[in-house]
């Protein structure tokens, strides 16, 4: 049973706090005044909060299931944890990181050059991190989804377990649309609880539908014509590939890499 919240218990209360922690479910009163008081507003989001008054002292409740549920979703780092394939939360956007690497400019201060990709538009930007710089590291749910059809403005997945439908549109998909088959299976990213973007192999295998005729006896890859895909994008592909060949995509470069076996 809780002990009363009458002043005179103050020392009853909290050695029955410090033998009795509370679940993380459950709101959590503790005692404070004066600085401290406003130390712990200032670092608190204010809908965590509850207060009760009783005497010269103010009894603060926060609530540590909503406070651990949001700071699940972003997690502080430095700028030198960043890794490939971790999603940072950049200009307040989820981006994704696709290359990284430490930099030290002289006399410099040490930076982190990363590339990495805006999970809401598919577009691929460059950014200088300095190496002290705090960074949020977003946590996504990911939910393996296939890829049903688009009709015309959006594109359409389904749960591979419960069946459950979400839609994307082309601006959220960005170039990552152009490398989509009907019945592929995929990850879809959701970010608080709301579809985001998708997470698609860095190599695909595309038919080719449309390009010049073959060039006889052509063999050196770096002599380039242009050929569209089963998925409508068009590509740089060498002079040897023909008509229904099946070659191998990077996509996050969106270049040819070689002909599928």
């Amino acid at each position: 049973m809780l002990p009363n919240t009458n002043v005179a218990d103050v020392p009853q209360r909290r050695a029955y706090y410090a033998h009795h922690p509370c679940p993380v479910k459950m709101p959590v009163p503790t005692i404070f005044c004066g600085a401290r008081l406003r130390a712990i507003l200032d670092h608190q989001p204010r809908h965590w909060l509850s207060f009760s008054l009783s005497s010269a002292f103010i009894f603060v409740s926060i609530n540590q299931s909503q406070a651990f549920e949001e700071n699940k979703k972003v997690m502080a780092i430095q700028a030198t944890q960043i890794r490939k394939g971790m999603t940072i939360i950049h200009n307040g956007v989820p981006h994704k990181i696709l290359e990284f690497h430490h930099h030290t400019p002289g006399n410099l201060r040490a930076m982190v050059q990363t590339r990495m990709r805006n999970l809401k538009t598919g577009t691929t930007t460059e950014h200088r991190f300095r190496s002290t710089e705090s960074i949020e590291r977003a946590v996504l749910e990911d939910h393996e989804m296939t890829y049903m059809y688009n009709d015309g403005s959006d594109y359409h997945f389904m749960n591979t377990e419960t069946y459950e439908q979400v839609a994307l549109s082309a601006d959220d998909l960005g170039d990552m649309a152009g490398y989509l088959l009907p019945e592929t299976v995929i990850q879809v990213q959701f970010y608080e609880g709301e579809p985001i973007g998708i997470d698609i192999p860095q190599v695909v295998e595309l038919t080719v539908i449309e390009t010049e005729p073959e060039v006889k006896g052509a063999t050196v890859s770096n002599v380039g014509k242009p050929a569209k895909l089963e998925t409508g994008i068009t590509i740089q592909v060498p002079a040897f590939i023909k008509e229904g060949d099946k070659i191998r995509v990077d996509t996050t470069e969106g270049r040819y890499m070689e002909r599928a076996r």
